[in-house]
């Protein structure tokens, strides 16, 4: 017997030992181990067996055979619910979540040990995800089933923090002392594929983080944030500091960013300085949510080469294209290109702000506070940053083919005199609202074959902007319209 098959032959005694692990599994482990070094696979089964009904903890059978299955294998599951905690696909694993199974999310956190990580644009420890790709390569998660987090007992952490924290003007903490769990993180890793015809539900916090990771690609997720409740902060699809990432197929309905470019918050972002760039989402679906694209408002490590197109945003939807920072993020975002976008009823269709939630955004230690008795990310989170790098730069965006029903107000742009919003340009772009909305500190943008009704028959107000050209004289709607 040789090394490498007395090693199988080991996983295989150690799986056989776990009654969740099918004797169909450990069957093929056995067949396959003369030829483990000529490319085969293994397909492990879970089985949850009399424990389908989601109330029994299964975190160690699913790890167990993930562990098993590695480096090269498939994962899958029988029917049923199965409950568990932070589970960790290793490099060469196919996660496959068949239609009539559910993953369910623990309610304990101690199910989700705490690792080095970065969540909303701070470097700090945070309990794991539910589903978890950290330092690993060649990973797919796959299928027609659900992974349902049942997020509700985090929602509730946020919000009862909430109350305790906003009157003594510490909103900005919240998001940070308030741990939650997010449904699925992919770190540190590469060709990963995500999708596939799954459903994600309820997330206690960020439904898909991609972060420092590269080729990855997310095809065919559905996202249901609003079941149950409307959980705080349920983001959809977050990119964070990563390249040559591709989304598509996606259908959000959530609380927060639904399709977002995120990389780094103000002194630590800074530091860290890893951008996004490389990046193309298209053909998917927004019907709750902020907007239908969002950078930011993590700006600090910059973006560029960016491209969106065939979106759709319903009357859920604040914003069609948003972006957002603040005067302590920083970053240089260039070279975006967004298009072929349908906004139905949506709010404001292009939303820009460089003073994004200053109740969030706006950072400092109370009065007489020691800081030795806060921790580390407090510190992180109320660094100054100098005025020079604190003010975020967005230049060369291009953005044609919107077509807009039912918005409130067409534009809703904002940014610095000494920071202008640079080289602009918008094409075949047609819009009903009820107004026109305002555009300040602009430098450089051009409009042409721009279409804009308004109830209230009012044009673009243009201020404290240079070489703003091309805006129409407002159209009134026609009768019965």
């Amino acid at each position: 017997m040789t090394m490498a098959t007395r090693k199988v032959m080991a996983v295989i005694l150690s799986a056989a030992k776990n009654p969740h692990i099918s004797l169909l599994s450990l069957l093929v482990l056995a067949l396959l181990t003369p030829r483990a070094n000529a490319g085969f696979t293994t397909t492990i089964t879970v089985d949850c067996g009399a424990a389908c009904d989601g109330t029994t903890l299964m975190t160690a059978a699913i790890q167990k055979a993930i562990d098993t299955a590695a480096p090269k294998g498939t994962v899958t599951f029988k029917p049923g619910t199965y409950l568990t905690g932070a589970l960790f696909i290793k490099s060469g694993v196919t996660f496959d979540i068949p239609e009539g199974v559910t993953i369910t999310g623990s309610q304990d956190i101690k199910d989700f040990p705490e690792l080095p990580t970065r969540m909303a644009g701070i470097e700090l420890t945070w309990p794991a995800a539910l589903i978890n790709v950290r330092d690993a390569h060649d990973v797919t998660i796959t299928g027609k089933g659900t992974i349902d987090e049942n997020g509700a007992v985090w929602w509730k952490v946020f919000g009862d923090l909430s109350k305790i924290y906003v009157p003594k003007g510490l909103r900005w903490a919240v998001d940070y002392d308030a741990k939650r769990v997010r449904l699925s993180l992919i770190q540190n890793s590469y060709n990963v594929h995500y999708g596939g015809g799954l459903t994600l539900k309820r997330s206690g916090f960020w439904t898909v983080q991609i972060l420092y990771s590269h080729d990855v690609t997310v095809d065919g997720l559905t996202i249901r944030n609003n079941e149950g409740g409307r959980g705080p902060s349920t983001d959809g699809i977050d990119i964070d500091s990563s390249h040559d990432v591709e989304i598509s197929h996606a259908d959000i309905d959530g609380n927060d960013d639904a399709l977002c470019l995120k990389s780094g918050r103000d002194s630590d972002g800074l530091r860290v300085n890893r951008p996004t760039y490389n990046v193309k989402i298209h053909d998917s679906i927004i019907r709750r949510g902020p907007a239908a694209i969002t950078i930011g408002s993590e700006t600090s490590g910059g973006f560029h080469n960016i491209e969106a197109w065939n979106l759709t945003a319903e009357s859920g939807v604040g914003s069609g294209v948003l972006f957002k920072s603040t005067r302590v993020r920083g970053g240089n975002t260039t070279d975006i290109r967004i298009h072929d976008i349908t906004l139905n009823g949506v709010g404001i269709p292009i939303s820009m702000t460089m003073d994004w939630n200053p109740n969030y955004s706006n950072t400092s230690l109370p009065a007489g506070t020691d800081p030795k008795t806060v921790p580390d990310y407090w510190i992180k989170l109320t660094t100054p940053v100098p005025p020079e790098q604190g003010l975020p730069h967005f230049s060369d965006i291009h953005i044609w083919n919107i077509k807009a029903t039912g918005a409130r107000r067409a534009f809703s742009v904002s940014a610095y005199p000494n920071a202008p919003l640079i080289n602009f340009k918008f094409d075949h772009i047609d819009i009903q609202a009820a107004t026109a909305g305002s555009i300040a500190n602009a430098q450089d943008w051009a409009f042409s074959d721009i279409h804009l009704t308004t109830t209230d028959n009012s044009t673009v107000k243009v201020t404290a902007s240079t070489n703003v050209t091309g805006l129409p004289a407002a159209t009134a709607p026609a009768p019965g319209q």
